[in-house]
């Protein structure tokens, strides 16, 4: 991994690597490639660490390890 895999992600970043998911699913060919290329300013590599990061996250959602956030009421 090259020391730019741990750099920030930008909002809009995350937004272009949310849409390129939906765009280049698994069965994609040259899937990591055309989604740093859309992301823009991304290797292959740090795609692919932010989606192990991304799927981890989900893991533990998905677990429950992850508490809800307490919301107040709206009234």
């Amino acid at each position: 991994m090259t020391s730019n895999s741990l750099t920030a992600w930008t909002p809009i970043e995350n937004k272009k690597f949310e849409q390129a998911l939906a765009v280049y699913d698994k069965d994609t060919s040259d899937r990591w490639q055309n989604i740093a290329r859309y992301v823009g300013g991304k290797s292959v590599e740090e795609v692919k660490h932010h989606y192990a990061i991304l799927v981890e996250d989900l893991k533990h959602i998905e677990s429950g390890d992850v508490p809800f956030p307490k919301y107040k009421s709206g009234r």
